[in-house]
């Protein structure tokens, strides 16, 4: 990764609380969100069917070298409510990635996206010392681009047959950038959409 690699570390808001993901999280996860085909929609691997499945999926992202995966849990609950991670950029200096983002239908269209994104990027621009945040996703998938949009990231455009889906059909990946010296004025909007 980059010279800001960032290192798994607990970031904690009002609603949610982002934990170093590990295989502990996987029955959570999977009653969150196994077996669901629309949470896992849009992701580029196929719904888990099982907690063994869960696992599988877990364990690669915890291994890869690029990736600090986190699983996102609910304060009011303690209940596990998803999963995102930050990735390296090749070829970007001082960029990091958001992605490999879902979470159990019964927390769309609440703060937790928001808030996750808020702490996300508050640790990338502040701690890591980052000056952009990618953030990219299928060109079919309107609502995660809108959500990407709302919390500030601007169109980057699009690259074309990016890579496959996992039903073999070929992706276009929407790119969204967050500058450093933008985030101040939507991190601001959005603590007021939230508080």
């Amino acid at each position: 990764m980059t010279a800001n690699t960032p290192t798994p570390v607990t970031l904690e808001g009002d609603v949610v609380r982002l934990e170093p993901l590990s295989l502990v999280h996987v029955p959570e996860l999977f009653l969150a969100g196994g077996g669901d085909d629309e949470v896992w929609r849009w992701m580029p691997a196929p719904t888990p069917r099982s907690e063994a499945e869960m696992a599988e999926i877990a364990t690669e992202l915890i291994d890869r070298p690029d990736v600090v995966p986190f699983a996102v849990i609910l304060k009011e609950t303690g209940r596990v409510v998803g999963s995102t991670t930050y990735h390296d950029v090749p070829g970007f200096a001082d960029s990091i990635e958001i992605g490999w983002t879902w979470y159990g239908r019964a927390v769309w269209r609440s703060a937790v996206n928001t808030e996750c994104k808020i702490l996300l990027i508050d640790h990338a621009f502040d701690k890591l010392g980052v000056n952009r945040v990618l953030l990219k996703t299928d060109i079919l998938n309107i609502r995660s681009q809108t959500a990407i949009r709302r919390i500030g990231g601007l169109s980057e455009g699009v690259l074309r047959r990016h890579r496959r889906r996992p039903d073999g059909t070929w992706r276009d990946t929407a790119y969204f950038g967050i500058l450093d010296d933008e985030w101040p004025a939507h991190r601001a909007r959005l603590t007021q959409l939230t508080g």
